[in-house]
């Protein structure tokens, strides 16, 4: 069988890497089997299988022979090397499949299962990758949250056995535990230092994450579908392809890592990637449920006076029968709500475009209320164990997205909006419940529940992006309960929180920045928290910038402040987006977060940094070494995003070598009086 015999950082010569596998010791069986590329149950494996299946006689074991390989190129950059498997006895077959890019030392990795046999194949474990890694330990960092506390990190040395990581939630899957984790090798890697391994699931449903290590010292990581009641039935020369496992590796600390992976999404993954964002003011906070066509008509008005790109209408705005004025009622019924909105939809778009701003809606077509027009006429299309009682999450069930009808629902809704409103310029996804009580009354084996819905999902949003391949819609999950590079082939950017206090969201968004570029992160200046304005916007410009607070609340100084951010901004938004970002000074620490984008020719750049510990005395006491530089170059410093009639104590005529501030550094200052500072870099020429 095939096995791996090195998993490390990249040789220059390619060649010598056929010199590898003779330095090894073979050991005795046990030893043998474990650096398999693939392993089985059943058969000869003694570890955890990466694959294990009921044969059409009954019989429980495989065993997958080396066949034929194959390698050639996609693209430019891009590369799949496929390696096919088969059984000797039985008519069954997989092929392992290696898509790398090459640049950014990405590698997404799936199989393929197939067989001939008589009769149906039961799959009781399919998963998409299974690595070997040899080293002299190994440290685990993974994540754990709940709503309003995502992204929570623990580190830990791995012992001896086995970990899981892994989700049964069915959807909103990785409310508890994103499928996001790092492993460190021979000591924990810092920001610059060590060598580590970023995996990520590519599936927006259960997943897990085996980590064995073995009693030989060497760790193995299988990573696939959560095969938790998801046993599938394999009908005979059917093709079973499982979603892919992401992983990049470095050996030179977390912060390449994540700029490897952070490019490879901007240029591979999220929608419009290399593109631009709208800045937008959201009316969540300003309204909640409340809200009419005059009360929109003045936040249309507030948008423009802002400056930003667009207003978001959030939940509220539908329901006939029973409206939606709360959140117990109307999930399935999108139809305007005509006492809030006599006009419909089609009036509010063409009022923001009269006056100069987008228009963009809040949708959750996943789900459904118990009061709704839709729970009584088709019963039949939702996720509930029909000799149970209903058991809801947040007042609302989820609908069964295995069935075609439900497919085409949901379609339909949104295609209807689109239609019927050519100049509707964003959609916000939502996705706030989780499956309960898992039956479907469509399917007919009930283990194909958690796969099929999430098929579905995809089918849907495969089908909305061919035919509107360019609206940006952010992927919201009551927060970050969706977060994988799975779904965001679809969206132009995620929520990564409902907790928007910035103190909070500082520690949020820099664990999110080790797996995903700041252009996909959607940032909103609330009502949350006790920090000033200025602190605010400073970490909410720390991505794509919006506004979810009631303008008519602002001062005119905090207004004008708004402003002057939207348009500082706007200056800085592109280095943001598609910069190269390092991490200077770590909020769990140190006193100071501060985090730097700069761009590609190293000609300009930005420094947010804030304030995390409040105590006496706290801030920055010495200086703060930037990264990514030119060292031959000379810069300048400034302060931006000053709250008016503030002055800053930034010389900013002061020139400075790029080797000076990665050597020496550059004190932001910040300490209870600033508690946040933006410095824009600029070359001096």
């Amino acid at each position: 069988m095939p096995k791996i015999v090195y998993f490390g950082k990249k040789l220059s010569n390619k060649e010598e890497y056929n010199k590898i596998a003779g330095l090894y010791q073979q050991g005795d069986d046990y030893s043998g089997i474990l650096n398999a590329a693939y392993t089985a149950s059943g058969s000869q494996n003694l570890v955890e299988p990466a694959m294990a299946v009921v044969h059409a006689d009954g019989n429980t074991s495989l065993d997958l022979h080396y066949v034929s390989h194959e390698a050639k190129m996609l693209e430019n950059n891009v590369f799949l090397t496929t390696v096919l498997l088969k059984d000797p006895v039985y008519p069954f077959e997989v092929t392992l499949n290696y898509k790398v890019y090459a640049n950014e030392d990405v590698v997404e990795q799936w199989t393929n299962i197939k067989h001939n046999e008589k009769k149906a194949v039961r799959l009781d474990k399919y998963a998409s990758a299974n690595l070997y890694l040899k080293a002299n330990g190994f440290w685990l960092k993974q994540y754990h949250g709940d709503w309003a506390r995502e992204m929570q990190p623990e580190e830990s040395k791995l012992t001896h056995g086995y970990r899981v990581l892994d989700s049964k939630l069915g959807t909103r899957a990785h409310l508890y535990q994103p499928p996001t984790f790092m492993i460190s090798l021979n000591a924990p890697a810092e920001e610059d230092h060590g060598e580590v391994l970023y995996g990520s699931m590519e599936w927006s449903g259960n997943f897990r994450i085996d980590l064995e290590l073995d009693p030989l010292n060497n760790l193995r990581i299988i990573a696939g579908v959560n095969n938790h009641a998801s046993a599938y039935e394999l009908k005979p020369n059917t093709n079973f392809t499982t979603p892919a496992f992401l992983f990049t590796f470095s050996s030179l600390g977390k912060g390449d890592a994540s700029r490897k992976l952070q490019n490879w999404a901007r240029n591979y993954r999220i929608l419009e990637g290399n593109g631009s964002r709208l800045t937008l003011l959201n009316n969540w906070e300003a309204t909640f449920f409340n809200f009419d066509k005059q009360k929109l008509a003045r936040l249309l008005s507030d948008t423009k006076k802002l400056g930003v790109d667009l207003f978001l209408l959030d939940d509220g705005w539908f329901g006939k029968k029973y409206p939606r004025n709360s959140d117990n009622a109307a999930l399935g019924d999108w139809q305007e709500n005509k006492k809030k909105l006599p006009n419909g939809i089609s009036s509010l778009v063409k009022e923001a475009d009269a006056r100069g701003v987008k228009f963009g809606i809040w949708l959750e077509p996943e789900m459904v209320s118990p009061k709704s027009e839709l729970y009584e006429k088709h019963p039949d299309w939702i996720i509930k164990q029909p000799k149970r009682p209903e058991k809801l999450y947040r007042n609302q069930l989820v609908l069964d997205l295995s069935n075609p009808k439900v497919q085409d629902f949901v379609y339909k809704i949104v295609d209807g909006l689109l239609t019927k409103n050519p100049k509707l310029a964003y959609i916000k996804w939502d996705c706030n419940a989780v499956i309960y009580n898992a039956y479907s009354s469509h399917l007919s084996n009930q283990t194909h529940l958690y796969l099929e819905y999430v098929k579905g999902l995809y089918q849907v949003l495969e089908k909305i992006r061919a035919k509107y391949p360019q609206v940006p819609m952010m992927l919201c999950s009551g927060g970050g309960g969706r977060v994988d590079y799975a779904a965001l082939k679809y969206f132009t950017e995620f929520w990564p929180s409902d907790n928007t206090d910035p103190l909070e969201r500082i520690f949020i968004q820099w664990e999110y920045s080790y797996f995903f570029p700041s252009i996909a992160t959607s940032n909103h200046v609330t009502d949350w928290g006790r920090q000033n304005l200025k602190f605010k916007t400073d970490v909410a410009m720390m991505g794509k910038l919006g506004f979810d607070i009631d303008m008519a609340k602002l001062d005119e100084k905090e207004l004008k402040f708004c402003q002057q951010t939207v348009t500082a901004y706007n200056e800085i938004k592109d280095i943001v987006w598609h910069g190269d970002q390092y991490r200077l000074s770590d909020p769990w620490q140190r006193d100071v977060a501060s985090i730097m984008y700069i761009s590609a020719d190293k000609s300009s750049g930005v420094v947010f940094n804030y304030l995390v510990n409040n105590r006496y005395e706290k801030g920055s006491k010495e200086p703060i070494k930037l990264k990514g530089l030119d060292a031959k170059k000379q810069y300048k410093l400034s302060e931006i995003n000053l709250y008016p009639d503030t002055k800053s104590n930034i010389n900013a005529e002061t020139v400075y070598s790029g080797e000076f501030l990665m050597t020496i550094g550059f004190n932001p200052k910040v300490n209870s009086n600033r508690k946040s500072v933006v410095l824009k870099i600029e070359e001096v020429k």
